[in-house]
């Protein structure tokens, strides 16, 4: 997008609308009491993505990236931040983010894509010899598939490089997903594949003398080098791969911010231009899906536990309101047992043959795949786990906190914690009651973004309405969805009808809020 024709404000920003080709430049590359209080988690919060002088910002807050299809509705708005070394970038991509005040903000470095040195390389990069300012030091197969999947909302891992050592840690980072992207590096827009993938281009133009002053105190203060090291660099490298590479850049940006973080002129443009990018984007997942699927008959991805007498014994304590919370509890666990062992008979076996202690043959079955996860839905999703760790020997716990917003009515993914390797696992997917579906259907696009295949989830929920089940299976038609009830109704406040009430308060014995919905019983925010 293009704000129009070149020019430059008083305050020093400066618009390029020019899209010449780049042929000339660039090759292709290719988680009986008195009523207790909520809290708003049963688990830590990841760390902030940043701290600003003036706050903390969290990746707190995701709102839905998908449509009632469980497709993705809107990409993320990637902002690519060029310019020189040590021009201030990562300082004005801080200041963005604190203007912006949106949640789910990624700040992705290039400096964390330098490509793996030889030994020979290693030993020139020792004595400063080696040229980490060429377009070909750096990753652009990995940064291009890296943005390609945060666009799409997909979880990806960081290498983490050491400037020490010049090397890439064992260690890489997990980042998931966001509203906005920022992708800032020296290189940033020295490819046209990566140009392709960022829709507002921001040059930061400072002058040389004031980024070999802040290179000089960032490389020996923080990467542990000595002055004439850096020097020599600066001239051997640092300037010639400027102005041959980075400032011939400036003309394909949209904007030029000259003086860096102290253009506040140039802040607030670009802070305005992405405010109306992502309210373009807004859309209402909760209330498409109130209004979907009615009438129609239940999937045959839906598996309902049989009502024997004992079932809907177990049934009238728990949704009794006079029930005590003791015997709510104790209900409710046996129907979770009953519920996940049932849930484990749609697992993949295999015939097998065992020897018996009478040294006979038995043809047995045993699971066939790899291993058996299971995520809980914050809070109510994790009362679910004593019963699925009591037939589940060594399972994985992870968990995924999704609250609603009281000013939106739409769910957020405020937190996750999923175990590493997921996507080769069967991934049970716990939550106490589903009404809508909107947050299942956001836990289960959590799961699919970490590339676990559609039809290895089981989404199990004590009860559902109707109206959650065709939701679900709508959106992901191979998911397997398992439950010991099904409600017909909703109600205007997405409440199931006749339903169980708050499964969480009366589980933990806390109060609910006025608003609260079944389909996540955590703090509203």
């Amino acid at each position: 997008m293009r704000f129009g024709q070149s020019w430059r404000a008083a305050g020093g920003v400066a618009v390029n609308s020019s899209a010449e080709s780049l042929d000339r430049l660039y090759p292709a590359v290719g988680s009986s009491k008195p009523p207790r209080k909520r809290t708003t988690s049963q688990c830590k919060s990841e760390p902030p993505l940043l701290r600003t002088s003036k706050r903390t910002i969290y990746t707190a807050g995701r709102p839905p990236w998908y449509n009632e299809h469980g497709t993705q509705s809107k990409e993320a708005f990637v902002i690519g931040l060029g310019g020189g070394s040590a021009s201030g970038k990562t300082t004005v991509a801080t200041m963005i983010i604190e203007a912006l005040d949106v949640p789910w903000v990624v700040l992705l470095s290039m400096d964390s894509f330098y490509k793996v040195l030889t030994k020979q390389q290693q030993e020139q990069a020792a004595s400063n010899d080696f040229n980490f300012d060429h377009p070909d030091a750096f990753d652009f197969d990995l940064i291009i598939a890296t943005l390609k999947k945060l666009k799409q909302g997909k979880s990806v891992k960081i290498p983490i490089y050491d400037f020490t050592t010049h090397s890439r840690k064992k260690e890489w980072k997990t980042l998931y997903g966001a509203n906005v992207i920022i992708f800032e590096g020296i290189m940033a827009f020295a490819d046209k594949e990566l140009l392709k993938l960022l829709d507002l281009k921001i040059f930061v133009d400072t002058d040389s003398d004031i980024r070999l002053v802040r290179r000089l105190r960032r490389d020996i203060s923080e990467r542990g080098r000595d002055i004439e090291g850096v020097i020599k660099q600066y001239n051997k490298f640092v300037k010639p791969a400027f102005d041959q590479y980075i400032q011939p850049t400036m003309r394909l940006a949209d904007i030029v911010v000259p003086r860096g973080s102290g253009n506040t002129v140039a802040i607030d443009l670009i802070v305005q231009h992405v405010h109306s990018q992502l309210e373009e984007r807004e859309l209402s997942v909760r209330a498409a899906l109130a209004s979907a699927h009615q009438y129609h008959p239940l999937p045959q991805t839906l598996s309902v536990l049989k009502s024997t007498p004992q079932v809907r014994g177990m049934h009238t304590i728990i949704r009794n309101k006079e029930t005590s919370r003791d015997e709510f509890i104790f209900y409710s666990k046996r129907l979770m047992r009953l519920l996940i062992e049932h849930a484990l008979s749609f697992l993949p076996f295999q015939s097998c043959t065992v020897q018996t202690p009478q040294g006979q043959d038995y043809e047995g079955r045993t699971y066939s795949g790899k291993q058996i996860t299971g995520v809980s839905i914050l809070r109510a999703g994790e009362t679910m786990e004593p019963a699925l760790r009591a037939v589940c020997k060594d399972v994985r716990i992870g968990t995924i906190l999704i609250q609603t917003n009281c000013n939106t009515g739409e769910p957020e993914l405020h937190y996750l914690r999923l175990p590493k390797d997921i996507s080769e696992d069967h991934v049970i997917l716990m939550d106490c009651t589903v009404s809508t579906g909107a947050a299942a259907m956001m836990a289960v696009r959590v799961l699919l973004d970490h590339d676990v295949p559609e039809d290895k989830i089981f989404l199990l929920s004590l009860l559902m309405a109707e109206m959650g089940v065709h939701s679900v299976a709508y959106a992901f038609p191979r998911v397997k969805i398992i439950t010991t009830a099904v409600d017909k109704k909703v109600n205007d406040l997405f409440r199931i009808i006749p339903g169980i009430g708050n499964f969480g308060d009366r589980y933990f014995g806390t109060d609910a809020p006025p608003d609260w919905s079944d389909d996540e019983d955590a703090l509203s925010t």
